[in-house]
This record gives structure tokens, C-alpha cells and sequence, in this order.
């Protein structure tokens, strides 16, 4: 089996170079009923999708996001900027989180910071934590490089027919494991700020969900 690895890789560090977020000015400023909700988060998340035919949200969805204490509940059947926020956060840690570990996380953010009159807010923290995603992709670009480079090394003695796919599974299996590990260690320690510093790990280390090998 001959598979073009040095293709995927730039494939690979293609997607991450493009990876952006929905930036919140760029979410309605007025509160949004499920339908209105559900067909904007499809317009902005669509590029995260594997299959066409996946759904980043339903109305099921929400409501057992509501119905799990990981979403605060919406104000007459609608849903403010805020709730969208958090929404995304949700979408993108339910790929390597359970919903359990969801609500851990969130919930004391949700608790102190939303709907506050505050000007520190879930606005903000979505802000910051955006824009540290967004200054270590040049980092995370190495890192998958490096990684790449030491599955390449493998398998020397393997059937020369059968080494290329051993290598591309030792590359997504050295990707996996960074993920498995940061996660074991989140389940490990009843710290939240363990657990905020172990899924920032995480997510720097995730290819994004369009590629994502694992």
C-alpha cells in the first residue's frame, strides 16, 4: 500500500494555518429563538465539519446541553450572545471530552461570569483564550513536523511494502497519544485549574476537527 505521507503532512499544516474562530462581533447582538441559533452555528462551524452531512447542533442538542447544567438556561425560548459562546466552548470539547468533564470546566465560568455586569466576562474570557489559540499555531505547526519526522524513523525493518502505512500509524498514534494523556491526566486531579491547564494542552495539541486523525 503506497500512501503519499509528505501530502497529508501539508495538508495537515495547511488546515492548521487556516484555523480561525467565530469572532464575537461577528455574532448577532440580538437575542436569537433555537432555529436562529442552530442555522448560525452551522453557517460559522461548517468548515469544521468531516462529513457534509454532519450537524454541529441540534435543538436536541441544546437541550441536553441545558438539561446537563453545561448551558444556562434561555430567557423566553431565546438565546443571547453569551449563550452562543458558550455553545461553541461545548462543540469543540465535546470531541475529546465527556460530558461530565464539559460541566466540570464550565460551570464555574458560567457561575461567575455570565450575565454580569461586569466588563470581565464570558466575552472575554472567549476573547482571550481565542487569541492564545490563535499565537501558538506556529508552535503546534513544529510540533506535528516533529512528529511527523519520528514516525518516519520507524519500522525500518517492516516489510517494504507494508511501511508506509506503519509509519502513518505510528504518526497518528504519536498524535493520539498526546491527546489520551492530557485527558487521563484531567481526569485524574480535582483541581480546576489543573483541569483548564490540561484541556488548553489539549486543544493546542488537536488537529483541527476538519482533519483530525484520531
Amino acid at each position: 500500500m503506497t500512501i503519499d505521507t509528505k501530502d497529508m503532512l501539508n495538508s495537515i499544516l495547511s488546515s492548521i494555518s487556516r484555523i480561525d474562530y467565530v469572532r464575537p462581533d461577528d455574532i448577532p447582538n440580538i437575542d436569537l429563538y433555537m432555529d436562529q441559533v442552530t442555522t448560525f452555528m452551522e453557517k460559522e462551524l461548517a468548515s469544521s465539519k468531516r462529513h457534509e452531512d454532519d450537524k454541529i447542533l441540534t435543538k436536541t442538542m441544546i437541550n441536553n446541553y441545558a438539561k446537563n447544567n453545561l448551558l444556562p438556561p434561555p430567557v423566553k425560548k431565546k438565546y443571547s450572545k453569551e449563550h452562543l459562546l458558550i455553545m461553541i466552548f461545548i462543540y469543540y470539547f465535546k470531541n475529546f471530552l465527556s460530558i461530565k468533564d464539559i460541566e466540570t470546566m464550565l460551570e464555574p465560568i458560567t457561575d461567575k461570569y455570565f450575565d454580569t455586569d461586569q466588563d470581565f466576562d464570558i466575552t472575554s474570557i472567549y476573547k482571550e483564550v481565542c487569541e492564545l489559540e490563535k499565537s501558538r499555531i506556529p508552535e503546534f505547526e513544529k510540533e506535528i513536523i516533529r512528529s511527523y519526522n519520528s514516525s518516519k524513523k520507524c519500522f525500518d525493518e517492516a516489510p517494504e511494502d507494508d511501511r508506509d502505512s506503519l509509519q502513518l500509524f505510528a504518526f497518528i498514534c504519536n498524535l493520539s497519544f498526546d491527546i489520551c494523556f492530557f485527558v487521563f491526566d484531567f481526569h485524574k486531579s480535582d483541581s480546576l485549574e489543573y483541569h483548564v491547564i490540561s484541556v488548553i494542552t489539549v486543544i493546542q495539541r488537536t488537529i483541527h476537527t476538519t482533519d483530525r486523525c484520531c
